[in-house]
């Protein structure tokens, strides 16, 4: 649909809690309007793990490549 009909969806995270119905926001980045017919195929869902983090707050110390932004590692 992306690539005929210049549609296009947004994707996110589910998080691990949610139990409500899962929906799709799509966008018609086109001129032409288009109709979505029951049973399209509109949308992939990937499932993945979850694994919850625990944060440390820590200091990094100095780099040689700095604070410097992109491009700034020479390569």
């Amino acid at each position: 649909m992306a690539l005929k009909h210049s549609i296009t969806v947004n994707f996110g995270t589910i998080d691990p809690g949610y139990r409500g119905e899962i929906r799709v926001v799509m966008f018609n980045l086109g001129v032409e309007d288009y109709t979505i017919e029951k049973g399209d195929r509109i949308a992939q869902l990937v499932v993945a793990r979850y694994e919850p983090v625990e944060w440390e707050e820590g200091d990094l110390g100095e780099s040689e490549r700095g604070a410097g932004g992109f491009g700034s590692s020479g390569r």
